[in-house]
């Protein structure tokens, strides 16, 4: 996909726009982002599941979702997640392009108008939400955050990030605290809501066979509410030294103990050492045949997985493994092990070639999908740091194992985060 986005601002809306035939439908994405914080994580996260039920002119969710079949079956969803200290909500919406079907009104404008007024224009009782759907999707959001703790792998994923980042707002989970759920009422979230839809930075991506200027006009006259200008992200790229590793056990009714463990870099997407960091991250763990794969899994048979991630927004590496709750002390110092081969250079050349290999596949399938291009180019807005697909394989080729050996240097092991069951000591 050699052409690129075209931009413009309306408000608070900054719109992005993919003149495109290579796809058979329209993908839109519409990206709201807030700092993370103790007071609306909560809010913000019950918001878009109330906005799903009903709007306006479509009251009932029965008919919300009739409209979506009368469009040839469109999609509509959403996503609420984190990157850096941020909470985002991105929601999504595909639908047929117009070269498909007769219709009189095109079907990109009606998808525009139906996701534009999804958010912007909700029912409303009495000036606030519908009780019974705030109600209702207060329950939804509970058992979503239960659910958590049922998967030991998320659980324990979660709780090595709260213990690690303890101070910063990182810590929060971006669907929101289960003890401030109650307190939220009708009126209390839809003036949350007006809040966050007037102040937070909107990004609305379009991908398919259109042009900016028709997408410009429809967004103006669909989506109301919108006010201000539009305000960047500032993501935070200081990490905070660490002192001394931290070490924290944690019993539940578990058959496998799960090994987690947080550690700092100071690479991050908007910096010049961010292809190097996807390369030590990749080395490390993220393919089958990285070392922790290999030495904690394959070699030594100490976990049933082994494998890190790299949150570049937040400048954060960790590393998940399940392992027999007897064989803590074994894996953690393997895991260690691999931490400090990464320091001293101990890279093959097949573990060079494979990575890269494994990276550059990875980043041009992104080329094959419309939501997958829209999201590497929100990653630019986000960071402040303009890449290109193509640029970025042409960076993760040039590094060598110096560059890695570098990034090592500056990683920090900040937690170690072991669940296990209730028996042992």
């Amino acid at each position: 996909m050699n052409a690129s986005f075209e931009r413009t601002t309306i408000g608070n809306i900054r719109l992005h726009v993919l003149p495109s035939e290579q796809f058979k439908t329209y993908a839109v994405s519409v990206y709201i982002g807030t700092p993370l914080s103790e007071q609306t994580v909560t809010p913000v996260a019950l918001a878009p599941f109330v906005l799903r039920r009903g709007t306006a002119s479509l009251p009932e969710t029965k008919q919300f979702r009739e409209r979506l079949d009368d469009l040839y079956g469109a999609g509509f969803g959403f996503d609420i997640y984190k990157r850096g200290d941020y909470q985002i909500v991105q929601f999504r919406m595909d639908i047929v392009e117009d070269r498909y079907v007769q219709e009189e009104r095109t079907l990109l404008a009606q998808a525009l108008s139906f996701i534009g007024e999804a958010i912007t224009n909700p029912l409303l009782e009495d000036g606030a939400f519908s009780a019974k759907y705030v109600e209702a999707e207060k329950n939804t959001v509970q058992k979503k955050l239960e659910a958590i703790v049922n998967d030991k792998a998320s659980y324990a994923a979660e709780r090595c990030i709260q213990e690690m980042c303890k101070s910063e707002p990182y810590r929060l989970h971006p669907l929101g605290q289960i003890e401030s759920l109650e307190a939220i009422t009708p009126k209390s979230l839809y003036e949350s809501y007006r809040n966050w839809l007037q102040t937070s930075p909107i990004d609305l991506y379009v991908v398919g066979n259109t042009t900016l200027a028709e997408v410009e006009g429809i967004v103006r006259s669909q989506f109301r509410g919108a006010g201000g200008q539009a305000s960047g992200y500032l993501m935070e790229t200081k990490q905070p030294t660490v002192e001394k590793v931290k070490t924290v056990v944690e019993k539940l009714d578990v058959n496998q103990g799960k090994l987690n463990m947080g550690l700092r870099t100071k690479a991050t997407y908007a910096g010049d050492d961010y292809a190097a960091a996807l390369m030590y991250n990749g080395v490390l763990g993220g393919y089958p045949h990285s070392k922790l794969f290999i030495n904690v899994r394959e070699k030594e048979s100490l976990a049933y997985y082994a494998s890190s991630r790299l949150d570049g927004h937040k400048g954060i590496l960790t590393i998940q493994s399940g392992i027999e709750i007897a064989n803590y002390e074994k894996a953690v110092d393997i895991i260690r092990k691999q931490l400090s081969a990464m320091e001293e250079g101990e890279i093959t050349d097949t573990e060079m070639t494979q990575t890269k290999a494994m990276i550059a596949n990875q980043l041009r399938q992104i080329q094959d999908s419309a939501y997958e291009t829209i999201a590497f180019d929100f990653n630019s807005v986000l960071s402040g740091r303009q890449r290109s697909v193509q640029g970025l394989i042409d960076d993760v080729q040039r590094i060598g194992t110096s560059d890695i050996r570098r990034i090592a240097d500056q990683v920090k092991l900040d937690t170690i985060y072991f669940l296990r069951d209730l028996k042992g000591e």
